[in-house]
């Protein structure tokens, strides 16, 4: 009867955990490496259409036109499609005007954070193989 370890291969448990521990630790040491700055405001571009930019203001116009159709008529398609559209427009402008930053860290910090997540991957994966 053959030993099973880690998804049911043979490949060892202790890797898997091991892997498991140092990707974890490395992954929450890179997006605490993280920082986010928005970039957002009601007169900033939020995207562009061609070479006419949109302002989160102006995502907000149609918006209004919207919920005022569905407050007359709950079944009218168009102001369902200008006001969800606008909502979908204003999240998509949102997320798009986010700016990720690395904080200041030294050569050492950064270089222990990339070998504990990716050598965690490089375990972890290995121990998934079946080595019979």
């Amino acid at each position: 009867m053959a030993r099973h370890g880690a998804g049911g291969t043979e490949g060892g448990t202790g890797s898997f955990l091991l892997g498991l521990i140092m990707m974890c630790a490395g992954g929450y040491l890179l997006l605490r490496g993280i920082v986010v700055r928005p970039n957002f405001g009601f007169g900033t571009p939020v995207f562009a259409v061609g070479q006419f930019p949109i302002t989160s203001g102006m995502v907000l116009v149609p918006f209004m036109f919207g919920v005022g159709m569905i407050f007359y008529n709950g079944r009218n398609i168009i102001g369902w499609l200008l006001a969800v559209g606008s909502i979908v427009a204003l999240i998509f402008g949102v997320i798009t005007s986010i700016d990720l930053r690395l904080v200041s860290m030294t050569a050492f910090d950064l270089l222990v954070i990339l070998i504990l997540l990716v050598g965690g991957i490089g375990l972890f994966l290995r121990s998934l193989r079946n080595f019979g």
